[in-house]
């Protein structure tokens, strides 16, 4: 019970975990920000996903294989626009990853402007999205998580990858204590899966029951504080803010 609450404190307590300090908390918000994106380009752009590189990959054999509903063309532009996002994030960790701090603030500042853009596409655009809309829509929002993506893997939190969950899951079982493992870490682990539910379930609802444009409103305040607190506390110099 003792490493349960060790584990919830290091994860939700900013500051808890002196190798990774207020990163945490702050990589459960992002991981918030999936589920709300990835729920609102899943069902309101077609089939596509713009967190989910892994689901664009199947979805576009899907589409090659004539699957009625997959579009071979924004599965494509899901893709491409992810990894445009990343290598633009590769560009920011070359030259800020030696400080955690300010490069997750200048990552996190990117991001909140191209998921401001893509809320004014919008609510420019009608429901259901037209055609142009819906390409601009994922190219914009493929960047923003495709940067997101890689600033996480720079940060190298453990379980905190904020888009991935198959290997967190994963770890649950494989590393436990019950087969011989070092530990599962699962309170981390299922906060972290946790958050994505949340953002799902909140994406879905707003989705359904809202403008089309709340979904990205929502995602973008959840960024908007991470960047915020990013350019606070990247004036620490603790052990937390150097590359890990």
């Amino acid at each position: 019970m003792a490493s349960l609450l060790y584990d919830l404190r290091e994860t939700l307590i900013p500051g808890r975990d002196p190798r990774h300090g207020p990163l945490p908390p702050l990589l459960l918000i992002m991981t918030v920000v999936t589920g709300l994106v990835d729920s609102f380009s899943f069902l309101t752009l077609g089939h596509v996903f713009v967190a989910n590189a892994t689901g664009n990959v199947l979805f576009i054999g899907f589409a090659l294989a004539h699957v009625p509903g997959f579009s071979l063309t924004e599965s494509l532009l899901a893709l491409v626009s992810f990894v445009v996002g990343a290598t633009g994030s590769g560009f920011i960790g070359s030259r800020l990853g030696q400080h955690r701090g300010k490069m997750f603030a200048v990552a996190s500042s990117s991001q909140s402007g191209l998921l401001l853009v893509a809320v004014v596409l919008s609510l420019l655009s009608s429901t259901p999205v037209a055609t142009g809309y819906r390409d601009s829509l994922v190219v914009v929002l493929g960047a923003a998580m495709g940067l997101q993506n890689a600033v996480a893997r720079r940060l190298a939190v453990p379980d905190l990858t904020t888009t991935v969950l198959t290997l967190t899951i994963t770890g649950i079982g494989a590393d436990s204590r019950f087969v011989g493992g070092a530990g599962s870490k699962a309170p981390r682990r299922l906060i972290s899966i946790a958050a994505m539910l949340v953002g799902a379930v909140l994406g879905a609802v707003l989705v359904l029951h809202t403008p089309l444009y709340w979904p990205l409103i929502a995602a973008l305040a959840c960024v908007s504080l991470v960047a915020a607190s990013c350019a606070v506390s990247s004036r620490s110099s603790g052990e937390w803010a150097h590359a890990a």
